[in-house]
């Protein structure tokens, strides 16, 4: 076998230059296309391990090939294999983005097995970083693009569902992971495959507080951001148009209700924010009140039908608009912000106030 430089970190010249020597060998540039072929073949292939819990295996061919290749073949090798995943099984409409959470995981392997000790921490902290910062912290805002350019919907930052996969993936695949690379490198061996040793691959006392530190790090993470998304992200985000409609025109009913000089007819209210509170039934309404302009109004309407006889432009229209759609409308005359409070289970008003211009 080759002299077989190992290094302590990736951050060096000599490590980058050795990764991207990697290019000029016969043998390595077929074992990557072979990792590739391996790759796309096992994309549809997974264990079952419980409702709803599967174990994907090519990310067990990712892992081994990235921890012989590198990461300058590994960038490589996951772009050819996810374009001809999609090509050759096609699981929903092609979108470009997706290439770079292959590519990130590719290149996690990579810096953490590639030309060093291969040892279950390494292991461990590769897939830990996978299943965290690629699976959950990367993919989410890809998904978010995903579901708004190609599906139309909103995409929920705290997906729980696939964070929780994620996170009870985590500590049976680095066992299993950390297996397969200890039977697999005396294999490499044989063939002349360059790789490291298999000695320190095996689980100690200290691995497995180290596995569970990670995992709860994990956990916790996640469920702190998701109690600070939940508290600051707006629940009108994720409204339908009918939704909005509705939900609008019951504002519009409470400021009216409360207001004597206020008719429900002559009044549009729009919801800028829905702020709900971790463990708490009150979700706090910030919203936009307008006089409707009925002049303004009729001769909106007479333009719109001469534009379009099939328009349905019309007071709904006012009261099922949003935020900036309101602002722009010149049939709409700001009277002031409300704030209310309501029970998200009953509906109740809490608390109510109505700031005028």
């Amino acid at each position: 076998m080759e002299n077989y430089q190992l290094f302590s970190h990736p951050f060096s010249k000599a490590y980058w230059k050795a990764a991207c020597a990697e290019f000029k060998k016969t043998k390595v540039l077929i074992f990557a296309a072979l990792m590739i072929a391996l790759r796309v073949a096992l994309k549809a292939v997974s264990i079952p391990i419980g409702p709803d819990l599967r174990i994907n295996t090519a990310f067990f061919i990712n892992a081994y090939g990235a921890m012989v290749f590198g990461p300058v073949v590994a960038i490589v090798a996951a772009a050819i294999s996810d374009t001809l995943g999609c090509l050759l099984f096609p699981t929903g409409v092609y979108f470009f983005p997706f290439i770079f959470v292959e590519i990130a995981g590719s290149l996690v392997f990579a810096l953490f097995l590639y030309r060093t000790k291969v040892t279950t921490l390494r292991v461990m902290l590769s897939r830990f970083c996978i299943c965290f910062f690629v699976n959950i912290v990367l993919n989410t805002p890809i998904m978010m693009w995903y579901y708004q350019v190609i599906l139309g919907k909103y995409y929920a930052i705290v997906d729980m569902p696939r964070i929780a996969k994620n996170l009870c993936m985590f500590p049976i695949e680095s066992v299993l992971l950390t297996v397969f690379l200890r039977a697999m490198i005396p294999i490499s061996h044989k063939t002349h495959i360059p790789c490291s040793t298999a000695d320190a691959l095996r689980f100690t006392k200290k691995n497995i507080v180290v596995l569970v530190i990670l995992f709860v790090l994990g956990v916790c993470s996640v469920f702190g951001y998701s109690v600070y998304n939940y508290n600051n992200t707006s629940l009108s985000a994720s409204y339908s148009a009918s939704e909005r409609l509705e939900r609008n025109n019951g504002m519009t009913v409470i400021v009216t209700d409360n207001e004597e000089d206020l008719v429900y007819d002559e009044t549009a209210v729009v919801i800028e924010s829905a702020i709900p509170h971790f463990r708490s039934v009150e979700v706090v309404y910030d919203c936009a009140v307008y006089a409707i302009d009925a002049d303004e109004l009729e001769a909106n309407i007479a333009e719109a039908k001469a534009a379009d006889p099939e328009s349905k432009y019309g007071i709904d229209t006012l009261r099922g608009y949003s935020k900036s759609k309101a602002k722009a409308d010149d049939a709409l005359v700001s009277i002031g912000r409300a704030t209310i409070v309501l029970n998200k289970k009953t509906g109740e008003v809490i608390s109510y106030e109505l700031t005028r211009n």
